[in-house]
């Protein structure tokens, strides 16, 4: 027990923080840019938000993180060498992904608008706190070179030998940043006003966000290896 809390001390003492400040300060850096570039994510999560509140759209962010989970920790262990060793596999992902955008592009661009909206009772959200997270997670391993951009990332940040915890704190790190940015996106974007302003152009903001997700299917669907 003494040996296990020295250990976990020595992790979080000033001399370790010296020596990976650079390493934290870079991946910290480099992926907070990249996660407030807008993209399918904040699609999703603005998305979600407008149809069932802040609440789903915080739920979306938490599927987001889970999907940032499994990206970064499998580029750790190896999986943009797999896609690399196997490029059948990473074409049938991308696919899949390309897909999954851009049919739930199709469905924003082609759902019929109206007496259907309007069937749902008066404060009761459209979009389930589970559909709402799966939906955020399914977005995100939507995407297969995150893998390729996390095993760069980590590839010049992380100094070789690293140990379990520092990799996974790495991790933590990045899902953390993800998880907030998107969690803040979803609440202000349910302020009163800005949910006014989204009620007014409901269905044109719609059919934009569903060409903005079948361009990015189509822009992964084409995009190389």
């Amino acid at each position: 027990m003494e040996t296990c809390l020295m250990t976990y001390i020595s992790f979080f003492s000033s001399d370790w923080l010296a020596g990976n400040l650079g390493v934290i300060a870079l991946v910290g850096g480099v992926w907070t840019v990249t996660v407030l570039s807008p993209g399918p994510n904040l699609l999703a999560t603005l998305h979600a938000t407008a149809r069932g509140g802040v609440r789903a759209g915080v739920a979306t962010a938490a599927g987001i993180g889970l999907g940032t989970t499994l990206w970064s920790g499998g580029s750790l262990i190896g999986l943009a060498a797999l896609f690399e060793a196997f490029t059948w596999a990473y074409t049938a992902v991308k696919i899949a992904g390309a897909a999954y955008l851009i049919v739930v592009g199709l469905r924003l661009l082609l759902q019929r608008r109206g007496k259907a909206q309007a069937a749902a009772p008066s404060g009761e959200p459209p979009v389930g706190l589970r559909r709402a997270f799966l939906f955020g997670m399914a977005t995100d391993l939507a995407n297969p070179k995150a893998a390729a951009f996390f095993a760069s990332l980590f590839a010049v940040s992380v100094p070789a030998g690293a140990s379990f915890a520092f990799q996974a704190g790495i991790c933590a790190l990045v899902v953390a940043i993800a998880v907030a940015w998107y969690a803040v996106a979803a609440l202000l974007f349910a302020r009163p006003r800005v949910a006014a302003a989204y009620a007014r152009l409901r269905g044109v903001i719609e059919r934009i966000t569903g060409a903005l997700f079948v361009a990015a299917g189509l822009r992964l669907a084409a995009g190389r290896t």
